[in-house]
Order: C-alpha cells, then structure tokens, then sequence
C-alpha cells in the first residue's frame, strides 16, 4: 500500500512563504542604509565596515533586547508598527549611554504561523526606528516554530552594534557628588512594565487608551550624538526595566548615589492610572516604571542650563531632576 508522503510545509514550516516575505522587506532594509554596510540581507552573514576617519582609536560597543510582554497588548490590539519602534530603541538607547553612535541593527522574529501582514507592519516599525536611529537594518532571522508557539504568538529580540571612541566613552567615573541630573522625557511607558500594566488595568480600558499606553519607546540617539559634541555629560542612564532604583546607580561611581526630586518634572497620568488601579506605593512606581523620565543625565551643575537648552533645541523636554550625593543608592523625596 503506498503512502502520502509528508513534507515540511505540512509539519507547519512554509519555507516558499519565508522566502517570499523576504523579499518584501528587503525595501525596509534599503531605506535605512549607511555608506558602511557591503552587505546585508540575504546572505548567511552581513558586512559592515567602521566609518571612515571619522574615530580615533574606535571601540565596539553591543546591545541585545527584546520588547517583553508589550508583545502580549499589541496582539491584542492589533497595533504591531509601533512594537518594531519599540525593539529598535530599547537596543540604541542603551548603546547610547557610553556615547556610542550605533552602526547596524539586526531582528531575531519567532512566530507560531508566518503572517505576513502582521510581520510586516513590525519590520517596518523596525525599519523606521533604525532611520530614526540613524543605523542600518542589516540582518535578520524570521523563525516559524509551530509547537513551541501557538498560531498568532510571537516574539521579537533585537541586536545593535555601534561604535564610539575609546577617548569617549562615556562611563560615569567622572560623575561627582554636587552635580546635576537632567531628566529627559519618556514619550510613555516605553517597552517595560508591561506585566504589571496587563494585571491592573482592564483590557476594555487598554482598548480605549492604547494611543497612551502602547505609544512606542523614543530613540534618543540625534539629540544625545548631538549634545554631548557640545556639552559635558559623565554618566548616563536609560530608565527601564527597575525604574530610577536600578537604572542610575549603574552609571555612578563607587560611593556615590542619587537623591531624585519629585514634582520636578510633570508625570504622564499613564502612570496615575496605573498606580491608582495597582493601588502601588510610589517605590513600588519608580522602581518599575520610568515615570515620565527616559533618560537621566549627570553634567556639572552650572551647564545644567545649557544641556536643557539645547536639548529644548530637538523638541526635547528636559529637567533638572536631582543631584548626585555622597551616599549610595537613589532616593526618590
């Protein structure tokens, strides 16, 4: 008796349909491109070289993120563009602290099932934080695993390389007691939280306010790159995941802490409505949640001004929200 022979396609794997989707990013992929990439999409490895005589001594420095259970919202939603935003500035952010400008940027995309219209709004959320950024899209990976995840799940990782100089680097060992911290502002929740987010507020009220809660995390790399050719800057932290506790002491010397100033900058009534549906305590909010304040910097105190100017000069609002003290760890008065 024969039998129907089986093939991967009815394993749950469409290799055609992988292939074919691509194709269609690959215009993504070009319209971020840097003079430095030979070679990106398609090939089993993407070539990039370092920018030419713009570095003295260069110094690589990596980034790798994910989204977190944001993924679980936008799903919900149907709001995927912003999701892709969200993984390119989670990785050039962080490369940013050091002063790294970043190069290339590549995607890992798990899915269940391949859809193609969903992946594409990511890739090209993706693609436009990399513009953003100023990086190039120069890779990637899309995995279809049925068994591991169900139809319609899917995860996102993001890898980031960039490159600043070693004279440069921005490393916080010059942060000293008395100076200042600058807060910039978040453009929301940014990409963390999210778990607390999903257990407090009601899905109906997601609904209604996912312009607010699922606005895409702000790359901050133009107006930093920018200011710190200008101005001082000797530490900088971006507010994630562990809120202000966990972030700004990463970025300080040893015996050095954080005394933040509540009042000082306005906080988004996202995070109202989140801690009056948690009924949090306001350690439990800033240790969790940004708070309005995506990037905090340290300058002297008397050039304090000055960053706020001209960062006001890329449409970025900025604070003075605390100082750097003798005792270590943060206070949040």
């Amino acid at each position: 008796m024969r039998t129907k022979s089986f093939t991967y396609k009815k394993s749950g794997v469409d290799i055609d349909r992988a292939n074919a989707f691509i194709e269609t990013i690959k215009p993504y992929a070009r319209a971020t491109a840097r003079p430095e990439v030979l070679a990106g999409i398609g090939g089993f490895g993407a070539l990039c070289r370092l920018p030419d005589k713009k570095y003295k001594e260069p110094i690589l420095v990596s980034s790798t993120d994910g989204v977190g259970t944001k993924l679980v919202l936008g799903k919900k939603t149907g709001r995927y563009e912003g999701l892709g935003v969200d993984l390119v500035a989670m990785n050039v952010n962080d490369i940013l602290t050091l002063g790294a400008e970043p190069l290339f940027f590549l995607d890992y995309f798990a899915v269940g099932k391949l859809s193609p219209g969903m992946m594409r709004a990511i890739l090209s959320g993706v693609a436009r934080g990399c513009k953003e950024a100023g990086c190039a899209l120069i890779g990637g990976e899309t995995a279809e695993m049925p068994g591991l995840y169900a139809r319609g799940d899917f995860d996102l990782a993001g890898f980031c390389v960039g490159v600043v100089d070693r004279e440069k680097i921005i490393d916080g060992k010059n942060a000293r007691a008395g100076h200042a911290i600058i807060g910039i502002a978040s453009s929301g929740i940014h990409s963390n939280g999210f778990s607390f987010v999903r257990k407090v507020l009601k899905s109906a009220f997601i609904r209604s306010h996912a312009d607010e809660i699922l606005k895409p995390t702000k790359i901050y790399v133009k107006p930093i790159l920018s200011l710190i050719q200008k101005e001082p800057v000797f530490s900088m932290a971006h507010i994630t995941g562990g809120g202000f506790f966990d972030n700004i002491p990463r970025v300080l010397p040893k015996g050095c802490g954080a005394r933040i100033h509540t009042g000082s900058w306005p906080v988004p009534r996202v995070f109202r409505w989140i801690g009056e549906a948690g009924r949090a305590s306001l350690t439990e909010m800033y240790r969790t949640f940004n708070m309005g304040i995506g990037m905090a910097l340290v300058t002297p105190k008397e050039r304090a001004l000055k960053v706020i100017s001209r960062l006001g000069k890329f449409k970025e609002r900025a604070w003075v929200i605390g100082e750097v003290v003798k005792e270590e760890g943060v206070v949040i008065q």
